[in-house]
């Protein structure tokens, strides 16, 4: 050992890493090991561990953190406990799950004893084109590991085909979130397991239970409360998705097809047909009388900015065009075109009259400075006529 690796080191694998977690990993291949020497005839074998020797492998977690992370493999059904919470214990009694061993010696090297090329329990994983090193997002055509599908097999009893026809749902699900994770693989174990536990916990429902299996599509068939909430985070109302299950039954019934993700193509469908029917709506053609409660759109008002007329102009001429209309009962293809076009002609017509108004307003203003002008003038020459004055001497000398 050198100052820089003052002790033995930890080994985890990567693979087991991904499946169960990071920290039970650890806990799990320590255990392994510390197990090694205490294997006994019986099968399945106890094993007791002294908390403080795990406090002093592991002096980085406290008897809290080994408590929850134990308490972690035991629910993933890796481990079985057999003792009280290390918080309170002095041992760790455990056992591990029949199939535990073989994939854990599978999954890396142990950190005590290198496996030996001609391991017979060893099984090679295969290369998975979408086990990604660093965290990123979830491929359209992701695949789970084969390790992964085994140890659902092995711990939980779950068939390869159910996980299989969750995986649909699950690249659905995850790619619509658009995150990253570096472990997708242990996230898909833990929807398969949700998926398990739902469909366990709802014996009574054979036709839900029909449809995950994979059987024909049932008359009474409903989608899933996942695939309903993924359609109302994606702003498609409730009562359009009901209205839309019994085109959805009757379509597939005839024909005939059997499959186990009805879901998924009920949630593309129900998509599909959602597009439709907003783009209908945004660019209906049909015409129309006008409502009472009528308000012409956002785009009609930013056309009035870009050109220059008054808002509030427009908004005093509505209730007139409303009733314009109404009384009229002609239909219209556009009222927000109507609309514009009539503020527009308003608009046009109400400053023409104001430029006429101050045009004729100056006109005759000229003229009356014409005449008063003319008058003075006609005034001065007349003064100029009748003046005497320059004979107002001749007179007085006389």
């Amino acid at each position: 050992m050198t100052l820089l690796v003052p002790e033995r080191m930890l080994v985890f694998s990567p693979t087991l890493a991904a499946t169960v977690g990071l920290e039970e990993a650890v806990l799990l291949h320590l255990l392994h090991d510390l197990s090694v020497a205490q294997i006994r005839p019986q099968q399945p074998p106890w094993f007791a561990i002294e908390v403080e020797a795990l406090e002093q492998l592991l002096p980085f977690w406290d008897r809290r953190a080994l408590q929850r992370i134990a308490k972690n493999l035991a629910d993933q059904g890796v481990i079985h406990i057999d003792s009280a919470p290390l918080t309170e214990a002095a041992q760790l009694r455990f056992r591990f799950h029949r199939a535990t061993k073989s994939i854990g010696n599978a999954a890396a090297p142990s950190a005590t004893k290198a496996p030996t090329p001609a391991e017979p329990q060893r099984v090679e994983p295969r290369a998975q084109p979408t086990a990604a090193r660093g965290a990123g997002l979830l491929g359209p055509h992701w695949q789970p590991d084969e390790d992964l599908l085994q140890l659902l097999a092995l711990n939980h009893n779950i068939s390869r085909q159910f996980a299989l026809d969750q995986l649909e749902d699950f690249i659905l699900y995850w790619r619509e979130r658009n995150e990253i994770s570096h472990a997708w693989g242990s996230r898909f174990r833990q929807h398969v397991l949700s998926q398990w536990r739902r469909r366990e916990s709802r014996p009574q429902l054979p036709a839900q239970a029909t449809q995950t299996t994979g059987n024909d599509l049932q008359a009474t068939w409903h989608p899933s409360v996942d695939a309903l909430q993924i359609l109302e985070r994606t702003g498609v109302s409730r009562e359009f998705i009901e209205d839309t299950i019994p085109e959805f039954v009757l379509y597939w019934r005839e024909r005939g097809d059997n499959t186990g993700t009805w879901n998924s193509k009920f949630i593309a469908h129900i998509r599909r047909q959602w597009a439709r029917y907003s783009n209908a709506l945004e660019h209906d053609q049909e015409p129309r009388p006008i409502a009472v409660n009528w308000q012409p759109s956002e785009d009609v008002y930013d056309i009035l900015r870009m050109a220059n007329i008054d808002i509030q102009f427009a908004c005093e001429l509505l209730p007139e065009f409303i009733l314009f209309w109404r009384d009229a009962g002609t239909p219209q293809r556009s009222w927000n075109t109507k609309f514009l076009q009539h503020i527009k002609y308003q608009w046009a017509t109400r400053h023409h009259l104001a430029n006429h108004q101050r045009t004729a307003g100056a006109q005759r203003a000229g003229y009356s400075l014409a005449i008063e002008s003319n008058a003075q003038s006609a005034r001065s020459t007349f003064e100029q006529l009748t003046d005497r004055s320059w004979a107002a001497g001749l007179v007085d000398g006389i």
